[in-house]
């Protein structure tokens, strides 16, 4: 069973040229960044209505699972800061993932290092 993270923004108005220069920065920033060379990263793509959408299959392997979780929200709360004005929606394949102004787009648990460690073991 796969589980991926989706992300999407809504607006009436397109990317502005600065907006769009500085999601180009965060995605490839953060793409420098992923933890692991052999999973799948951000990946966005175009969709008729929303100025942003992309989605990311989490590992199979459960040690992987959080580390990648947490790469992707933060992710994804940097294009969210980058973009103003938009309607964002953010969720697992059946779990919305709520937005809190300070910390970002986050689930309980996801920086917990003995629960990763604890899902590596399995």
């Amino acid at each position: 069973m796969s589980v991926s993270v989706y992300y999407s923004a809504c607006r009436a108005e397109p990317l502005t040229g600065p907006e769009a220069a500085a999601v180009e920065r965060v995605v490839a920033a953060r793409m420098a960044a992923f933890p692991y060379d052999d999973e799948e990263n951000l990946y966005l793509y175009d969709v008729d209505g929303e100025i942003l959408a992309g989605s990311t299959k989490l590992p199979s392997d459960p040690g992987r699972w959080l580390p990648v979780l947490a790469h992707v929200l933060d992710s994804v709360t940097e294009l969210r800061r980058a973009v103003d004005g938009a309607e964002w929606r953010v969720h697992t394949d059946d779990v919305d993932v709520p937005w809190d102004e300070n910390e970002g787009y986050v689930l309980p648990g996801m920086r917990d290092a003995e629960l990763t460690a604890e899902l590596g073991s399995l």
